[in-house]
């Protein structure tokens, strides 16, 4: 399903997204061609007062212009705001259709919507008090059994030792709960991140979780990450080889940092990425296949590994 999908992807963009990113690009062409227009007619304006003297005129014309100016910076914000939905919907539509979803409950949407900071929190990835705390993009939808929600998330907090705003967590955070009760907690955290997550790695430790390695039986999902959880937690049962194979697949194929916990029935998945996705450019053509085939991707793994999950619980 996912070499379909993403085989497939191309001729949708081409025929569905294309023609939507073509229709951006000329707004966002007219709107920087008036804009440097109006700030030429200034220049020009200021020219004609100095050498004519007619400066209550000019002044009246040019307030009148950085009216129009204000407008056109307004509308260069709405189409700011406006892009990434209109492509993202579009995304969405296309996955929505090659997946095991229940028609009963389509993908749904919301821009400025995201993950609560408690819903992170919950997690029990990370022990921060996230004193910045913001997001954006918010997809809930089902996949087979499974409730599933994600959003992008900027996490920080502020460094004891310097006083500064340090980054905690950047990209898309995922939850999601099986259909059926479930007791126990793991954590996977990725090894290489060690250094930076030693302090949630003791606060785990300290309301008495173990390290777990030795229960992992896919060897590259051990070099990987680093699996902890309670005392008599199934880790073989509730963290399969096909979901281990799975995440440990999609670290090798993509090179992005994952982090993975297990607490009863909620599953938690933080995907790391230092980009704003899809965040359009003023400056810069935006009609890239690349740039949509990069959040196509992930969004798409994403759900991939939530069906991984359903099946193989």
């Amino acid at each position: 399903m996912q070499h379909y999908l993403q085989d497939d992807f191309r001729r949708y963009f081409n025929t569905t997204i294309a023609p939507e990113l073509m229709r951006q690009e000329r707004l966002r062409l007219r709107l920087l061609g008036f804009l440097q227009l109006s700030v030429v007619f200034i220049f020009m304006l200021f020219m004609l007062g100095f050498y004519l003297g007619i400066w209550a005129l000019t002044l009246v014309l040019v307030i009148l212009n950085f009216f129009f100016i204000s407008y056109l910076l307004w509308r260069i914000e709405d189409f700011r705001q406006n892009f990434k939905p209109r492509v993202v919907r579009l995304i969405l539509d296309y996955i929505d259709d090659g997946l095991n979803f229940d028609p009963q409950y389509p993908l749904r949407y919301e821009a400025k919507g995201y993950l609560s900071k408690e819903l992170f929190l919950a997690s029990r990835i990370f022990d921060t008090p996230a004193d910045e705390y913001y997001g954006e993009d918010k997809i809930e939808g089902k996949v087979g059994e499974m409730v599933f929600e994600l959003s992008e998330l900027r996490v920080g907090e502020i460094s004891a030792l310097r006083n500064q705003l340090k980054s905690v967590f950047r990209g898309v955070f995922l939850h999601a709960k099986f259909n059926e009760p479930t007791s126990g907690i793991i954590i996977c955290w990725p090894r290489h991140r060690l250094q930076y997550l030693t302090k949630s790695i003791r606060a785990f430790t300290f309301q008495k979780g173990k390290d777990k390695d030795t229960e992992i039986s896919n060897d590259a999902f051990r070099q990987i990450f680093m699996t902890f959880s309670t005392d008599k937690t199934p880790v073989h049962h509730i963290l399969t080889e096909p979901i281990q194979a799975a995440l440990a697949a999609f670290v090798a194929s993509t090179g992005r940092t994952l982090y993975v916990s297990i607490i009863n029935e909620h599953i938690y998945i933080g995907m790391s990425s230092e980009k704003d996705m899809l965040e359009p450019y003023i400056l810069r053509n935006n009609n890239s296949f690349q740039r949509v085939k990069e959040f196509f991707d992930d969004i798409l793994t994403l759900l991939l590994l939530v069906e991984i999950f359903d099946r193989n619980r």
